[in-house]
């Protein structure tokens, strides 16, 4: 399919919470990403997490299509998303026990396992490598798109690669224009980062990418310790997304600090306009700094998972407002928050040059 069509057309999806099946207008929207789907198109999807860019995950050409619109990494991999259990067995080659104590613990949910492939799965999905990520979304309009189809879905962040993930259609749309055929809009993504990812073929299991499940939640579903997996960039095909050094990131500048009032005063005193995330709004000195006219200060949630939820949302508006950077107050220790320290590390991370560190990578394939 050509990638130069019109923009794609944005159709309202919801289903209300107890109710067997989707309403008449919703259910059409389903059957027609479905089609858009089964012809080897581009669907944004929404999930718990953050929109998906979904192609058929089993048809290499279709997965190419997300290499190229995303301008991704022929070295990152993407996580398939498939609607159980037994969907996801089809796709391992080995099932490793604490794959299925996680997934039964914990899906629907915002995990992804990573486990051995089965020889069938496409190695541009798993960009190469032995193992496949896999996730049931807990998003019901996600999981039955999938049931419908009867096929997995390859769905990494419905973005240009190493940017912002979306976590409404708004975000999608701006970010990734006419290279999508179709969005599906279900609304403000709940939970607003990634999924946590755990490799399953080591033992202990590992997390590599934090996520809303929290270390000890995990080793309390699996009743064994969770191991911490490699923080830097890998140098070969990689297990797991969100392993690049400089990943998820707003085009101004961001830097976070433990002393941010200080930091956000010394960048005003040098004539630069600022955009400051705290949690601590209410304090004089904030209150004193936000009335100067070169700074936009956002009242950030103390909790870490309403903190999580609004952070992309937070920083895609920041990011439109021609500042010169943007500062972060340095999140609190501990597991509750290590995922929103991983994103924020990776968004403050410099360019490195090349496919993997340039604010515009050149598409794959």
């Amino acid at each position: 399919m050509p990638m130069d069509h019109a923009l794609p057309d944005t159709l309202p999806v919801h289903w209300p919470a107890g109710s067997t099946s989707p309403p008449t207008a919703t259910d059409a929207a389903l059957d027609r990403a479905a089609a858009v789907l089964r012809a080897g198109g581009l669907v944004a999807i929404p999930t718990e997490t953050v929109y998906g860019l979904a192609a058929l995950a089993l048809s290499e050409s279709a997965v190419e299509r997300i290499f190229i619109a995303k301008g991704r990494s022929s070295t990152n991999p993407l996580i398939v998303h498939v609607d159980g259990i037994g969907m996801a067995r089809t796709l391992a080659a080995e099932w490793p026990a604490s794959a299925e104590r996680i997934a039964r613990a914990c899906w629907p949910g915002p995990v992804t396992v990573v486990v051995p492939k089965a020889a069938h799965v496409p190695d541009r999905v798993t960009a190469g490598g032995p193992t496949v990520a896999l996730r049931c979304p807990d998003q019901p309009i996600a999981r039955e798109l999938i049931t419908r189809l009867g096929e997995p879905l390859a769905a990494p962040s419905a973005n240009r690669s190493l940017r912002l993930s979306p976590t409404t259609a708004a975000h999608v749309l701006e970010s990734l224009g006419a290279r999508v055929d179709l969005i599906l809009d279900a609304g403000p993504c709940g939970r607003g980062i990634e999924s946590t990812v755990v490799d399953c073929t080591v033992s202990p299991p590992a997390i590599l990418r934090p996520g809303p499940l929290t270390a000890a939640a995990l080793a309390a579903a699996l009743g064994e310790t969770i191991a911490a997996g490699p923080t830097s960039a890998p140098s070969g095909p990689a297990r797991s997304p969100g392993q690049l050094s400089r990943h998820y990131a707003p085009r101004t500048p961001l830097e976070t600090s433990p002393r941010a009032a200080e930091r956000v005063t010394e960048l005003l005193r040098a004539g630069k306009r600022v955009g400051w995330l705290t949690t601590r709004a209410t304090d004089a000195r904030t209150r004193r700094i936000a009335t100067s006219a070169e700074v936009v200060v956002v009242p950030m949630p103390e909790d870490p998972a309403a903190h999580a939820a609004m952070l992309y949302a937070v920083l895609h508006a920041v990011d439109k407002r021609s500042l010169d950077w943007i500062i972060v107050d340095e999140p609190p220790p501990g597991d509750a928050w290590q995922a929103i320290h991983d994103r924020l590390a990776r968004a403050a991370a410099p360019a490195d040059g090349g496919p993997d560190g340039t604010d515009d990578p050149a598409p794959a394939g």
